[in-house]
């Protein structure tokens, strides 16, 4: 399996796609729907957390790269020089970690709007990868929808859990 591997990343080459910054998921879907509808030669498109303005695209050829996202709005140009594997392997490995989160846990929001706010997760959405958190120092319990990567645990409720 491992010669697999090597004999495709041989074939393929990974390009940055230069997008509007805070579009890139929008891009995502279009260049997907492109390479869908013209059977391109694209075998995977990846969009960094926390990386803003740019895409990933791997493909066979620059051509395909580059017709991928032909018309497609906020996509702007592939850089010139190609991408290596091992550049942004820390960012796709990053996702892989955040899974030890349950419900009743209390949590600390880490980024938008609510930041250092603490709340109690409701719900676990694991597919979309996204909680459901209440603010705890609110009058009225307030439900946020967040990413996993927004929050963090700062301690498990075990008596509800248990319930």
């Amino acid at each position: 399996m491992e010669e697999q591997t090597e004999t495709k990343k041989e074939e393929s080459q990974i390009y940055a796609l230069r997008t509007t910054a805070n579009r890139e998921d929008q891009v995502v879907d279009f260049v997907v729907s492109n390479v869908l509808k013209k059977k391109l030669n694209v075998y995977s498109i990846l969009r960094p957390h926390g990386m803003r303005g740019y895409v990933f695209v791997e493909a066979g050829d620059r051509g395909s790269a580059e017709e991928a996202f032909q018309g497609v709005p906020y996509a702007k140009s592939l850089l010139d020089k190609t991408v290596r594997y091992e550049e942004i392997e820390p960012m796709i490995e990053q996702s892989k970690a955040v899974v030890n989160i349950q419900k009743n846990d209390i949590v600390e929001i880490i980024s938008g709007p609510f930041k250092r706010e603490k709340g109690k997760i409701v719900r676990v959405d694991m597919q979309k990868e996204e909680v459901i958190v209440e603010l705890l120092e609110t009058a009225i319990p307030i439900p946020l929808t967040l990413k996993l990567d927004s929050v963090k645990v700062i301690r498990r409720e075990k008596d509800e859990e248990e319930e």
